[in-house]
């Protein structure tokens, strides 16, 4: 099998689904040889001063040395420059963050702020730091995340469960928080892949240490309230290229007759800033849009089994190459539920807020969708959708009988009648072979 870096994979059918945040791809750049301009002794980066993106929107990822740094002085601050309208934190490619970190490039941005690649002259290794906004709230956000990875990082032995802080502090009235480097999300793996699925023996390596990580949290009174497949990120971005028997009687086109799996199933869970505590207050809405569970659309409040709804989408997700719940809207997100998982229980739409049971029910018991401000493409979309049993078959040629069985008491409604994550793992689709399928943790 070919072993390589991951740097593009072939992708088309964008996946246009709306997102709470933009994602951050964390990916690996491969190794290129730093531009360098001799003076004296010295060997200088030319900066690339950066606001949001580079003229061509891209901005080059240099993977750089230990070797380079040396010949650089590294005390050295950048002059001072005022953040842009949003907030963002303004910077140059090759220049100081603190004497410590010297910038590589921009991995990615997000309401909070942005994510760039840095090298770390102390300990000598590349690393991902998130530079928050200028503005209160996010700063105040950024602080109770510090405190959640620092609680995490505690109890965390072995360090396999979550990403690492290394270290943070406050620069230019921006806080930073300096991560482990880590590969790419699992939904950019599957973006640039195509959206091919991934087997179910890895699915199945994925699903258990997810499950794991959400049992340390939770053990931890800890809620995540946005597990996604962005939020989880591969350890490695080694990938290996294999046959796809699924499209080799489809297609000819260059490339379609393989598809790309990660060399490693070893993933941590990434962004801990809506992570809440147990005893906070839990009465606002969570979770991005398709992961959200029931009783935050309904207004019931949430807990813990939020997060194993969420856990219930990204499996499917993982098995089929897209997302279960594909909606933009309340109503249609409902309607999609039912289409899916039968109706919703008259206990919960009998407890559901006043004003959500006028809007989602007909005389307080039927969902009522479709209506009259239903487009034909809304009725497309749920009526497409088959019973998550037959969803499953389509995708998984063995252990489907045992994830379906997992996932239904994953996407339970009543979430007091919802499995719990250590229930979860205990749960025959991990259990009943023992084999780790060539995927090492």
């Amino acid at each position: 099998m070919e072993t390589q870096r991951i740097i593009e994979f072939p992708h088309k059918n964008m996946d246009k689904r709306p997102r709470k945040r933009p994602r951050l791809t964390w990916d690996m750049p491969p190794a290129l040889p730093p531009p360098q301009l001799s003076y004296g002794f010295f060997q200088v980066l030319p900066a690339i001063y950066c606001n949001q993106e580079l003229g061509n929107g891209v901005v080059p990822n240099i993977a750089y040395s230990s070797m380079f740094y040396r010949g650089v002085p590294r005390n050295g601050s950048p002059p001072w420059r005022p953040d842009d309208k949003d907030g963002h934190y303004v910077f140059a490619i090759g220049e100081n963050l603190t004497s410590r970190y010297r910038i590589l490039s921009k991995m990615g941005e997000g309401t909070f702020g942005q994510v760039l690649e840095c090298f770390d002259n102390e300990r000598e290794e590349v690393v991902a730091i998130k530079i928050v906004r200028s503005i209160h709230k996010y700063r105040e956000a950024a602080m109770i995340e510090i405190d959640v990875l620092q609680r995490l990082a505690r109890h965390d032995i072995g360090n396999a469960r979550c990403v690492q802080i290394r270290n943070w502090f406050d620069y230019r009235n921006h806080i930073c928080i300096v991560f482990e480097k880590l590969g790419p999300s699992l939904y950019d793996f599957l973006r640039k892949n195509s959206y091919r699925s991934f087997p179910i023996d890895l699915v199945r390596e994925f699903g258990r240490q997810l499950l794991e990580s959400v049992a340390f949290m939770h053990d931890l009174h800890l809620i995540h309230t946005d597990l996604k497949p962005e939020n989880i990120l591969l350890v490695s971005s080694d990938y290996i290229k294999v046959p796809d028997y699924k499209f080799l009687a489809r297609t000819t086109k260059e490339g379609s007759y393989f598809k790309n799996l990660p060399k490693s199933s070893s993933i941590k869970l990434i962004d801990f800033g809506s992570t809440t505590f147990e005893h906070q207050d839990h009465s606002y809405v969570v979770s991005t849009r398709h992961y959200r569970a029931p009783e935050v659309i309904l207004g019931l409040g949430w807990n813990y089994p939020c997060d194993l709804w969420s856990v219930g989408c990204i499996l499917v997700e993982l098995c089929s190459g897209e997302a279960l719940f594909q909606t933009h809207e309340n109503l249609e997100h409902l309607a999609m539920m039912e289409r899916v998982l039968g109706p919703l229980p008259q206990q919960m739409v009998v407890r559901a807020d006043s004003r959500r049971a006028e809007k989602y029910f007909r005389r307080g018991a039927r969902l009522g969708w479709p209506d009259s401000s239903t487009s034909r493409e809304s009725m497309r979309a749920v009526w497409k959708l088959p019973r998550l049993p037959n969803l499953i078959m389509q995708h998984v040629d063995h252990s489907a009988g045992d994830l379906i069985d997992l996932l239904q008491g994953l996407l339970r409604y009543d979430p007091s009648e919802r499995i719990k994550a250590r229930e979860a793992l205990r749960h025959p689709f991990f259990t009943r072979d023992p084999k780790r399928y060539g995927y090492p943790l």
